[in-house]
């Protein structure tokens, strides 16, 4: 594919946005982990959104790897200059949500171009949308359309691959959330806000958000295993030994998880039980953070959903662009423990992990090395087109560029 830039990045003025416009300008021309022999090709890459003001305001603070990035008008309400913007770059990298008000136009347009594309979304009505309007094009394209690409939903799909990879087929499988230390960006929290709206007023995207294979390529051909529904309370959990409580992304990452496995032939295992949860260890502290956990994640839900309590927490939450300072972005972390058994009986363990606030040190990261493996490493990538997850587009070659990034893979 032979275009103008290799990336181009969609949303730099937003708060994520612009962390990943950082990382790419001191990263994208020598990815982590390259050689200094010369041999690499500077990433040819440029900053597009609607106000080319505060785009430069960006640019000027990106030092020398960012000084002369081109900049790119275009807006998510303007189909022809999407339509002109997808059709200069091999992959677009966008952070413009919610996705569902703003992102289903670009995502058609780089499936018709045949241009690559990577979002952060955990919106699973967008992402459902996406795949019944796009999935054809993409395919006849060779385009890689590829949502959740930062903290949701990477993590669990990539550490899922390297399980599978450890263990073979697996019959069943927990992440298990172990530390995590970090805030909800504003973006974020307006699209799940976005989300409950539309469960709200729509009885059908309702079924949808608890649907546990919302994504899958064949609804019909997933396997019937019972409940499936994410958990909702506290328990102890025999499985991985430990109190356990709900993990607020899991409606979205297990939803990832399945379509992969099922894109993949069910390769993971055909009849495969998969869940997210947060772990709070053993013993009478663990089952009482267990049950504070619970507490305060159905409180948050429940407010968010009743009007009155609404108004009052949008007064104290973050709003879209908004995030924590340097400091508390910098101190950060993650670790996710993924437990599995095989379909021969055997268990074992990975853990998947990460320095950084996840929700925006660590996305960005994510989110940025997604796109330059999109825009480079063509060759080793599956030949799969379409609408994808992380894993089914670019697999141990992401896993293997996330590890230069410092991130942490490894058998638990």
């Amino acid at each position: 594919m032979s275009r103008e830039f290799d990336l181009i990045l969609f949303g730099a003025t937003g708060f994520t946005g612009r962390l990943v416009a950082e990382y790419l300008a001191k990263n994208a021309s020598k990815p982590p982990g390259a050689t200094t022999s010369g041999s690499e090709t500077a990433t040819k890459w440029a900053l597009a959104g609607r106000s080319v003001e505060k785009l430069e305001q960006i640019r000027s603070g990106l030092g020398p790897g960012g000084a002369s990035v081109p900049i790119i008008k275009a807006d998510s309400g303007d189909a022809k200059s999407l339509e002109a913007m997808v059709a200069r770059t091999k992959v677009m990298c966008t952070t413009v949500g919610p996705y569902a008000k703003y992102g289903l136009p670009l995502v058609e347009a780089c499936s018709r171009a045949g241009t690559h594309y990577c979002d952060l979304t955990g919106e699973t009505q967008f992402m459902r949308d996406s795949i019944d309007r796009c999935e054809t094009l993409a395919r006849d394209s060779k385009a890689r359309i590829v949502h959740t690409a930062g903290f949701d939903s990477v993590p669990s799909d990539l550490g899922m691959q390297f399980l599978f990879e450890q263990l073979g087929p697996l019959k069943r499988a927990t992440l298990v959330v172990e530390v995590m230390r970090g805030g909800f960006s504003g973006g974020t929290l307006a699209s799940l806000m976005v989300g409950l709206d539309e469960a709200k007023a729509d009885r059908s995207r309702r079924r949808l958000l608890g649907d546990p294979y919302a994504l899958s390529p064949n609804r019909d051909a997933e396997p019937k295993l019972g409940n499936e529904r994410d958990l909702t309370s506290f328990k102890f959990d025999d499985f991985t030994g430990q109190w356990i409580a709900p993990f607020v992304m899991a409606s979205v990452n297990t939803r990832v998880v399945r379509r992969a496995n099922a894109l993949q032939n069910y390769a993971w295992g055909r009849e495969l039980r998969y869940a997210e949860v947060s772990g709070m260890k053993r013993g009478v502290r663990g089952a009482f953070r267990a049950a504070t956990m619970t507490a305060i994640l159905g409180g948050g839900i429940g407010a968010l959903m009743f009007g009155p309590t609404r108004k009052l927490a949008e007064r104290f939450l973050p709003k879209p662009g908004e995030g924590p300072n340097e400091e508390s972005r910098r101190t950060g972390r993650v670790r996710m423990r993924i437990y599995g058994e095989s379909e021969k009986g055997e268990r074992g363990s990975v853990v998947v992990a990460g320095e950084g606030d996840p929700g925006y040190q660590l996305t960005s990261v994510i989110l940025g090395e997604c796109a330059l493996c999109l825009a480079h490493d063509e060759a080793k990538l599956p030949q799969r087109f379409g609408v994808l997850t992380p894993s089914t587009a670019m697999g141990p070659v992401l896993r293997e560029r996330l590890v230069r990034a410092g991130m942490t893979f490894a058998r638990g």
